[in-house]
């Protein structure tokens, strides 16, 4: 599980690709790609091992003016589910 401290970041191979041809964004890995939606690609992006889960979702708060719990319970879910499908680490 994702704490308030964890650093993600995409995992080796990894990364998030806008894609021209049908709009939205992927995260390709090798032999897979999955379809993200906007709000995923935000979590996404700020995903780079240096800021923390708090830092993520303090950006997020500040850019869109969302409440802060539910970016913060969004966010962890992404990011544990990715965590699950060895998408993203969290070091």
């Amino acid at each position: 599980m994702i704490t308030a401290d964890s650093r993600p970041k995409l995992a080796r191979g990894v990364r998030l690709q806008i894609d021209r041809v049908r709009g939205g964004f992927n995260l390709l890995a090798p032999e897979h790609v999955l379809r993200v939606n906007a709000s995923s690609a935000a979590i996404l992006e700020l995903c780079d091992g240096q800021r923390s889960l708090a830092d993520i979702v303090d950006v997020l708060a500040s850019r869109y003016a969302v409440d802060r719990g539910r970016i913060e319970r969004e966010a962890s879910a992404l990011i544990d589910d990715l965590v699950t499908r060895r998408l993203v680490e969290r070091p």
